[in-house]
């Protein structure tokens, strides 16, 4: 049976929207993986559409491990820093024309 083939209820319609929803993210996140390859290859970081822009962006990312520093009594600066990373964040932005 196919679900073309019968009418669907609302509770039908809510059970297959995940299915359709993973789909759309899996190709959304194809296209953003894309446009982000080529911003980092140094192409375009900005592409334009009929509709939409789409901008690739990248930004620096600073995560602190606090948990490490938590163990160590009269933390210096030093030690701060020696458990502190820098991590590239890239975003893909849309917006309408």
């Amino acid at each position: 049976m196919n679900a073309m083939d019968i009418a669907l209820t609302q509770a039908d319609e809510l059970g297959l929207l995940p299915a359709e929803i993973a789909e759309l993210t899996k190709k959304a996140d194809a296209i953003k993986d894309a446009m982000k390859d080529a911003a980092t290859a140094g192409r375009e970081s900005v592409t334009m559409g009929n509709l939409f822009k789409a901008s690739a962006i990248e930004a620096n990312r600073k995560v602190t491990d606090w948990k490490a520093i938590a163990k160590i009594y009269s933390i210096p600066a030093e030690v701060v820093e020696a458990h502190t990373s820098i991590t590239a964040v890239f975003s893909v932005k849309v917006t309408a024309l």
